[in-house]
């Protein structure tokens, strides 16, 4: 158990940080770097557009690399995941700019980006596969936990590095060179998470499953769509508050509000401490309180800071800045903690990794893809981001909404196959199939 739930931990961390420091780079230099014609807002508008690509291809990811996990095993299918998204990121890296190649440069990175988004569509579900499979029923949201702190540690070391050349270097230099570091450097880390999952064996419950799905992706849209839907549902404001907090909010300071970079950065780096801890407290008390409730709990939460997290920014006052960078990354551990342990717990053995990775990446398109776009056209429009807000807030109740609908999973067996479309499992009857 320990050493599948450090190789998920070390593997989701480390892939991560690959999607991450697109996302710092494309609110920092990338709009000057490849988008140089276009205006300020046009050059920040096209570098977000880029990156919502990747979540476009997300999904696509979860279904190929969750129709091979189904079919052939989770270990290997996250091995390719790694490499693809290790080899994409060091390729933009390699990238010239859009003096050297015009707009050859961003056509190259929107099909770069694409690699990225497949390579991560398929990382998530496999890692949250590894816990699942082999924790005690009743220890999955702690042992879950371990895999949510994986993009905690990502988002820390992708922020960290851009704190620390920020820091070092001057804009020129930043821009000229400084910014591609960072994508080189995930050569090494790669390298370090093929030697982990290299290691490890198949999942037990993988290996006794017997009667595997032909076609996961159909099987699981035909008999579990509703759990697809109200899952993806039930996470998007996770992922729309964790990009408006830290995507958009350092384009938002730093261009908008005339705030540092690094002071920013540092922020969100204290930021990601807060939301490591408050990831393990929610995985722990899902597995005590139960998934359904704490998720209701900081979907609530998340909803009600939305409104206060752009007034505290625009405040421009360190301390209240601060407040609410910070309080906003608490928030989202608190809905990060359980999602690892509750979306495999929807779904039976021979269509798990399908089913949770097409899950956990539809919430990202809805979420993820949009929602720097849209706060960005809504703050041009508006004058302010307080829009952007509302909106988030309005996404939290939909989200709130999708969490009521689905069914308490805690604790449940999965071995017993989930009845189709509810994700209520049937009880298993000694000296029976319980997926009969």
């Amino acid at each position: 158990m320990r050493r599948a739930a450090g190789a998920a931990f070390i593997g989701t961390a480390i892939e991560f940080y690959d999607f991450f420091i697109y996302g710092t780079a494309a609110a920092l230099v990338f709009g000057k770097v490849f988008f140089p014609e276009l205006g300020s807002v046009g050059a920040l508008l096209a570098a977000f557009s880029v990156y919502a690509v990747a979540f476009l291809a997300r999904p696509l990811g979860a279904l190929l690399f969750g129709h091979f996990g189904d079919r052939l095993g989770r270990k290997a299918t996250l091995v390719v995941s790694l490499l693809l998204m290790g080899l994409s990121t060091a390729a933009v890296g390699l990238l010239p700019g859009y003096g050297a190649w015009g707009w050859w440069s961003p056509v190259v990175l929107v099909v770069l980006r694409i690699c990225q988004g497949v390579g991560l569509g398929g990382e998530w579900g496999g890692a949250a596969l590894l816990i699942a499979e082999n924790a005690p029923p009743g220890r999955r949201g702690r042992y879950g936990a371990y895999l949510q702190l994986g993009p905690t540690v990502g988002f820390a070391l992708a922020n960290g590095v851009f704190l620390l050349l920020t820091r070092s270097l001057d804009e020129a230099a930043l821009i000229g060179w400084g910014w591609r570091v960072p994508f080189l450097a995930s050569l090494a880390l790669v390298a370090v998470g093929l030697f982990v999952r290299l290691r490890l064996d198949e999942t037990p419950l993988f290996r006794a499953e017997a009667d595997r799905a032909r076609t996961p992706a159909v099987e699981v849209l035909r008999d579990h769509g509703r759990a697809v839907l109200l899952g993806g549902g039930a996470i998007t404001v996770g992922y729309a508050l964790f990009y408006l907090t830290t995507t958009y909010s350092l384009a938002y300071a730093t261009t908008g509000l005339g705030a540092s970079s690094s002071l920013v950065l540092g922020m969100l780096l204290v930021g990601a401490v807060g939301k490591g801890v408050a990831v393990w407290f929610s995985g722990r008390c899902s597995d005590v309180w139960g998934r359904r409730r704490t998720l209701q709990v900081a979907t609530l939460l998340a909803a009600g800071w939305s409104l206060v997290l752009f007034p505290l920014l625009e405040t421009v006052r360190t301390p209240l800045m601060f407040l609410g960078l910070a309080g906003a990354m608490v928030v989202l551990g608190l809905l990060l903690g359980p999602v690892a342990a509750y979306l495999p717990e929807l779904f039976p053995t021979r269509v798990r990794y399908s089913g949770a990775a097409l899950t956990y990446n539809l919430g990202g398109v809805i979420g993820g893809a949009t929602t720097p776009l849209l706060a960005t056209r809504l703050t041009e429009a508006y004058g302010t981001a307080e829009p952007a807000g509302w909106y988030l807030a309005g996404l939290g109740l939909v989200a709130l909404l999708c969490v009521r609908l689905l069914p308490e999973t805690s604790g449940a067996d999965l071995t017993a196959r989930p009845h189709p479309d509810t994700g209520r499992r049937r009880a298993a009857v000694p000296g029976t199939d319980p997926a009969a």
